[in-house]
């Protein structure tokens, strides 16, 4: 059995792709206009990083030399040439950029971002509750700070973004700083919570000192403990 195996041949495979590139067309004295480059680089020193750039000598006649040193002086700017364009192929030596035509010309828009007029900062959102939070009520306001002008029952749940403040007696469950506010508090005229907690830190009613109950009190977060004393 003839087990001659012939080779397949894969065609390469091509895909075609348009970039928009830069095109600089340098003029003479070439060293006054590297110095507007280096303007350029200096307001915005990654602005041509990543960027196909193309050389157009047609305003220049540069011998093959000084069109090797002007490149080269592009490379120290970090500004890599994709390559060259008006000029005749004999001027461009073998380890330089490679001759390009057919380019169509485009525009290329720079818009600088305009500085915005400061707006006076606004106050944090606020709710207020004129009614106290029965048994079995949950209040979520995760945008500020939560006042309520009654009581808190027991099994009711305040939920706060910022602070809490309650003007009567806190039965239920408080939860202020929801959003990583480490600084929110918790004040109450009369304190017999059932939980208190911020930004995740928390205290049960068993840990709440003898001392505080039915007295105005205030919590807040010192570190990752939570501190509750009386209000004077």
């Amino acid at each position: 059995m003839d087990a001659t195996q012939q080779a397949v041949r894969q065609q390469v495979r091509m895909r075609g792709r348009s970039y928009v590139a830069f095109v600089f067309s340098p003029v003479v004295p070439i060293v006054s206009w590297l110095e507007e480059i280096d303007a350029t680089l200096a307001k915005s020193p990654g602005f041509f990083a990543g960027k196909p750039v193309v050389l157009d000598l047609s305003a220049v006649d540069l011998s093959q030399s000084a069109i090797a040193h002007l490149v080269g002086s592009l490379g120290e700017r970090n500004i890599r040439i994709l390559g060259i364009e008006g000029v005749d192929e004999s001027r461009l030596g073998a380890n330089m950029p490679p001759l390009l035509t057919g380019g169509r010309a485009c525009a290329i828009t720079t818009v600088e971002p305009q500085p915005k007029p400061a707006k006076p900062k606004d106050k944090s959102p606020s709710l207020l509750l004129e009614t106290p939070v029965r048994s079995g009520q949950s209040i979520v306001f995760a945008e500020g700070d939560v006042t309520v002008l009654g009581s808190v029952g027991s099994g009711a749940e305040i939920v706060a973004g910022g602070s809490i403040h309650v003007y009567g007696t806190l039965r239920g469950r408080a939860m202020a700083g929801i959003n990583g506010n480490s600084s929110a508090r918790i004040f109450c005229q009369r304190i017999e919570a059932e939980l208190l907690a911020i930004d995740g830190y928390y205290q049960t009613a068993e840990e709440i000192a003898d001392s505080l109950r039915n007295r105005p009190a205030q919590a807040w977060l010192e570190g990752e403990m939570l501190r509750i004393t009386a209000l004077n």
